[in-house]
């Protein structure tokens, strides 16, 4: 299988190129820093941010196979803090590496799978994509965009053989919590007071998080499947508790759990 995955360079893009790497299938991925390569996969520099990086790591990919079997977007990036506070450039720079770097992507890598009549799309979005998590807005909104995205092109696309399936990860212990920017701006303590407590609660649960190796594996399995479903929640079990509770409470009764938790 012919893999391509944006942001191999850690976390969760190393683990699942190497994973997948070591199983035989042939693994493209893109990176923004040096790093030390992985055996076996073949490394794009490319900034999802650019239009012409997609389009020429994409090429690069068809150019020396002539298919790409899978694309997983996983390039992304965290921006915290209260919402009032958020910089509308922040706002811009958020949806613009998590959402429309998946975008510019895959407006290279479908017309290739339509024509081949085949392919999995695999879309990371989160937990925070399914509810609105306190003090991570810009992340939760740029996630929620990757959701309705692809719920409408798996409608789309569903006629060419291809699948689209969304990854909804909870915490992980990755370089994630430590490149997160959080608005350092002083009134913003003083505004919400509960913004430190949260921000410290929130970096716990991650860096006490699952590992992304176990992420990785799923990922291979997923792969595997003749019919995946169209979602997977790789969670602790209380963080899917969390998504079931999401969807079967009325709305001020999660609000009221969620808030208890994020200590608002």
């Amino acid at each position: 299988m012919v893999i391509l995955i944006t942001g191999i360079s850690s976390g969760f893009g190393k683990a699942m190129a190497e994973r997948l790497s070591r199983e035989g299938h042939k693994v493209y991925g893109t990176y923004r820093k040096v790093q030390d390569p992985l055996p076996g996969v073949t490394y794009l520099k490319a900034d999802v941010r650019s239009d012409e990086d997609a389009r020429a790591a994409v090429q690069a990919v068809l150019d020396a196979e002539g298919r790409i079997d899978a694309f997983i977007s996983n390039a992304g990036m965290g921006i915290g803090g209260p919402l009032e506070f958020c910089s509308l450039d922040a706002a811009r720079e958020q949806m613009d590496t998590n959402w429309m770097g998946m975008v510019r992507f895959l407006h290279f890598v479908l017309p290739a799978m339509r024509k081949q009549r085949s392919g999995k799309i695999l879309c990371f979005s989160s937990i925070g994509g399914l509810m609105g998590l306190p003090f991570q807005g810009l992340y939760s909104a740029s996630k929620f965009a990757i959701e309705g995205y692809c719920e409408a092109l798996r409608l789309e696309v569903r006629g060419f053989g291809i699948d689209v399936i969304l990854i909804e990860p909870g915490d992980f212990a990755t370089s994630f919590t430590a490149s997160r920017r959080s608005v350092p701006d002083a009134e913003a303590f003083e505004a919400y007071k509960s913004y430190r407590d949260s921000l410290a609660s929130i970096e716990k649960d991650e860096t006490g998080g699952l590992k992304p190796e176990y992420l990785a594996a799923k990922i291979s399995r997923i792969l595997r499947k003749k019919r995946p479903a169209y979602s997977y929640v790789i969670a602790t079990f209380e963080q899917r508790l969390s998504v079931t509770l999401k969807k079967l409470l009325p709305p001020r009764w999660f609000a009221a759990i969620l808030s208890g938790y994020y200590k608002l």
